[in-house]
């Protein structure tokens, strides 16, 4: 393990052209101080986590020291936001420190949110306040727990300075992490600015780090977007498996390494309805939980078009190989999005009546408001054929034969491949978890930690997410059915 000092540094952006970015200082808060450390990313880039306890650590990680080897700067990019195209965006409010290898030698970007005002700020004071770091630092490696793709949060920091919203509130600060935090966004900056050429450079240098296995291939900038669709397409398969809402998927926040990226107004689906909007600016439910699968399209689309200078000098012939590509996504969506439930369901083998089983499943967990999270937890420990076995799960249905109804179609599947229920459990159990980052449980842990400076609460999160699929038989009480008052909590852009 390494000291902070010992950190090596391999700034690769910088060897773009100074269009990609801005080099500038970070702006230090008042006051600050480490509220939480994450010593799993920590280990990410073989860091010590006894340095977190060291004066100086803080100092580097909110920039008012400099390591050897960091290079801050801002990230400019573009982006569709809300459907309309923004013509230049950014890093408004995060500036990437450096970049740090790893001991396999793969560098990880150190993003430092809420770092100050940048050239990209758009009139924004280019702060975070506690409340929003809280969400990101504790969404992101809940993500991570559950297995999707996601950045990390290495560390947080709250301070004493005030920030203005639609209240007063403290500054704070997040380190976050990544392979990369390039975004369907900065391909569209370029290639709306008719600088195709920078296109290029971008995705030379993308396909360089993060695509090796295309440096040699014909048609590589194509196969580049296959792999970005591949990856986008499984991504939101995997939020829609576990009942997860981003809330803002502009383009700008779309990474094109598959990642879950830049967590606002996002949340967990409590009662299952597939038309929850989490974010409370989304007017037109542009983002509700059931429009994320097309929402992916139409942003893969976009980045297509920003890459279509790359496929062919013959715009007709460009716009038809993207076209093809685009064609995959649905097929590969639903291949995997059936495979997960699959899995929640405890199937092995694909069957044929499968996506009508899962779809009348949902229909009726839809009609009976059912908890999404809890429900196939107690399915997956139940007896399937016994009656007073599977009572927690049939309970959570205020029609019950209904459920009953559904239950024999269940039955008769797991029959077609001779379903073992010890071992259908078994399977069930490891993707279906026990524990998720209800919103009312960030509520919680926002209120001690803005109220009374006590962040014992998003330790306990922290630690308790790590693990959502294991019975932790001390933290029952974050297991249960959210309280009433759940239901008023709201969160938007600002979040």
């Amino acid at each position: 393990m390494k000291s902070i000092e010992e950190l090596e540094f391999n700034n690769t952006y910088t060897h773009l052209p100074g269009d990609f970015y801005s080099r500038l200082s970070t702006q230090p808060l008042k006051d600050t101080q480490l509220v939480s450390f994450n010593a799993s990313a920590a280990g990410l880039i073989d860091l010590d986590p006894e340095q977190a306890h060291k004066k100086d650590f803080t100092h580097y990680f909110t920039g008012r020291k400099q390591l050897a080897g960091m290079d801050p700067l801002a990230m400019v990019y573009a982006g569709h936001q809300f459907g309309s195209y923004v013509p230049q965006l950014g890093d408004g409010r995060a500036i990437l420190l450096g970049e740090v290898l790893d001991s396999e030698g793969d560098s990880w970007d150190l993003h430092l949110k809420g770092a100050g005002q940048t050239p990209y700020s758009r009139a924004g004071d280019g702060r975070a306040v506690l409340r929003s770091t809280i969400r990101e630092y504790l969404c992101s490696e809940a993500m991570h727990g559950l297995g999707i793709p996601t950045s990390r949060a290495l560390c947080m920091f709250g301070s004493n300075e005030e920030v203005y919203r639609e209240q007063i509130e403290t500054g704070a600060m997040l380190i976050r992490m990544a392979k990369s935090h390039i975004r369907f966004g900065s391909f569209e900056y370029f290639y709306y600015n008719n600088r195709h050429d920078l296109v290029g450079t971008l995705a030379d240098h993308l396909i360089s780090l993060h695509f090796p296995h295309l440096l040699n291939e014909e048609n590589k900038y194509l196969k580049l977007l296959t792999e970005i669709i591949d990856l986008t397409a499984k991504l939101i398969a995997q939020w829609q498996s576990v009942g997860f809402s981003h809330g803002v998927l502009n383009t700008d926040n779309m990474s094109v390494l598959g990642l879950t990226l830049d967590y606002g107004p996002f949340g967990f689906i409590d009662r299952y309805d597939p038309n929850y909007i989490c974010n409370h600016s989304d007017h037109h439910g542009r983002y509700a939980f059931n429009k994320q699968p097309e929402i992916g399209l139409f942003n893969l689309s976009c980045l297509a078009q920003a890459l279509l200078p790359l496929f062919s000098e013959e715009p007709q012939h460009a716009a038809e190989l993207a076209q093809a590509q685009l064609e995959t996504y649905e097929n590969t969506f639903f291949d995997h999005y059936e495979t997960l439930y699959g899995q929640k369901l405890g199937l092995k083998i694909k069957h044929e009546s499968d996506k009508e089983l899962i779809a009348s499943l949902l229909e009726i967990m839809k009609t009976n408001k059912v908890d999404f999270t809890i429900f196939f937890r107690s399915l997956s420990e139940a007896d399937v054929d016994t009656n007073t076995a599977r009572k927690a799960a049939r309970d959570l249905f205020l029609d019950r034969p209904m459920f009953d109804t559904w239950m024999e179609k269940y039955k008769q599947r797991l029959a077609l491949e001779n379903s073992n229920d010890k071992q259908r459990q078994q399977l069930m159990l490891k993707h279906n978890p026990k524990y998720i980052l209800r919103n009312y449980l960030l509520e919680i842990a926002i209120q001690k930690a803005t109220k009374e400076k006590d962040y014992s609460e998003i330790d306990t999160l922290l630690k308790l997410l790590s693990r959502p699929y294991d019975d932790q038989p001390s933290m029952e009480k974050y297991a249960q059915h959210p309280p009433d008052w759940a239901d008023q909590i709201q969160v938007s852009c600002s979040s």
